[in-house]
């Protein structure tokens, strides 16, 4: 069995020291020195903005020696000696200390609005959240959908087929004719159409199925993909990946296998998440929280918006801080219109403090920022919303900051242990600035 750690956002591990403090937890010194060398060799993919330092650091501490320090990725880490990492983000709740198994729902529930992630279909409640981490509960839900899939039956195409065959058939292909029968005049090197379930589509599936067999450590899991791939054996496995996807046709005949396949890209491909390339690291299944925040919080206010009242758009792109010439795109995570007047919603994933005279921990970048929101888009507000945490727990009234020139910000938090109270709290908010 692999050993698994679950750990929050901003936890610490230790090399094999234990401290008497739920945030630090204390890994053995070969499986530390794994994590470690994961993060000093590790290459970010340069076609995303992510940055390993932006998800681990290491540092040393007096009394412990070296640490590593998780920052604002979630998600999952299987080392290459097996054991297996679970991260979850760091959250608080009002009324009930938040349990891991209860942290993970709420996690995977965020991670419903991601807009790149396909299982807005399945329910939280049919995975068995205590026994499994993240990776192991996505690949339940995939196997899931393979089973429904293979019942109904695999959908087959006409496939071109290209043979040297003794009889005519199709049409010749001349120069392959002429390449391997100029001695063989009873042959004929034809293309032709085959009605076959080896297209594409079920390609990308086997490949899919054969990968995550190899990366699951759940038995169950590991003996249900073992059972569907029976059913993919006349089907070859997708040598070039990106070839097979860009032959993919999701026609209205085809469209149960619209969800299954944004699955295959995220597993073969490795999309949504950011990839990590690095030693001592066999699998590496990461979210950035304030990605997944903000995706959240837009998804819910969507839901929860009267849409005869309100229109509402998200990374909008209305604006330049600059016209001449256009530079410096303004795109804030949310803004909500009503009567062409907009009040701008940005979300910010970062813990604050109960300390006025720090400015609570916002940042300066952020409030200029805001400023900006304000004047290009002649909003009626801009609000600024962060993740509740005790320590505002007594908070008799708002936090507003003002200018003469009557740009006004608003901070505002949100209980993600009780997002349909909060999310009415915000509704309310939005709608008394309108």
């Amino acid at each position: 069995m692999n050993k698994v750690y679950t750990v929050k956002e901003f936890d610490v591990f230790t090399r094999d020291v234990n401290v008497e403090d739920s945030r630090y937890h204390a890994l053995p010194k070969a499986t530390f020195n794994q994590l470690e060398q994961f993060i000093l060799t590790n290459k970010p993919d340069i076609s995303t903005d992510a940055d390993i330092m932006d998800f681990m650091s290491i540092s040393s501490k007096r009394g412990i020696g070296k640490i590593i320090r998780i920052k604002n990725y979630v998600g999952i880490i299987t080392l290459s000696d097996g054991t297996v990492i679970e991260i979850l983000p760091k959250l608080y709740s009002k009324d009930r200390n938040d349990s891991k198994d209860e942290t993970k729902r709420i996690f995977l529930d965020m991670l419903k609005f991601s807009l790149n992630l396909p299982y807005k279909t399945f329910k939280i409640s049919d995975v068995h959240i205590e026994k499994n981490n993240i990776l192991e509960i996505f690949i339940r839900m995939f196997i899931d959908q393979i089973y429904v899939l293979v019942k109904r039956g695999l959908k087959s195409a006409y496939i071109e087929h290209q043979d040297n065959e003794f009889f005519l058939k199709g049409k010749l292909n001349f120069s392959q004719h002429i390449k391997y029968n100029f001695a063989h005049q009873e042959r004929f090197y034809i293309e032709y159409d085959i009605f076959n379930v080896n297209r594409p589509e079920n390609k990308l599936i086997k490949s899919t199925l054969q990968f995550l067999r190899r990366v699951s450590s759940n038995r169950k899991n590991k003996k249900d993909i073992s059972i569907l791939l029976t059913s993919f054996d006349e089907i070859d496995l997708a040598i070039n990946v990106e070839q097979e996807f860009s032959k993919v046709t999701l026609d209205r005949n085809i469209k149960e296998y619209k969800t299954i396949l944004s699955w295959c890209s995220i597993f073969l491909r490795k999309t949504s998440f950011t990839t990590f390339s690095g030693q001592g690291v066999a699998y590496a299944l990461l979210f950035p929280m304030e990605k997944i925040f903000e995706s959240y919080i837009a998804g819910q206010l969507r839901k929860a918006l009267d849409l005869d009242l309100y229109s509402m758009k998200t990374q909008d792109r209305s604006f330049h801080l600059y016209e001449s010439p256009n530079r410096f795109l303004l795109k804030p995570d949310i803004v909500v219109y009503k009567d062409d007047r907009p009040v701008v919603v940005d979300t910010k994933w970062k813990i604050l403090k109960n300390q006025p005279f720090q400015n609570y921990g916002i940042s300066q970048a952020d409030m200029y920022q805001s400023y900006a929101y304000h004047k290009k888009y002649d909003a009626n507000t801009v609000i600024l919303l962060y993740p509740w945490t005790p320590s505002f727990a007594d908070l008799q009234e708002q936090i507003v900051y003002a200018s003469h020139d009557q740009v006004t910000v608003r901070i505002a938090f949100v209980d993600l242990t009780d997002i349909k109270q909060s999310i009415h709290e915000l509704y309310h908010l939005i709608d008394k600035y309108m």
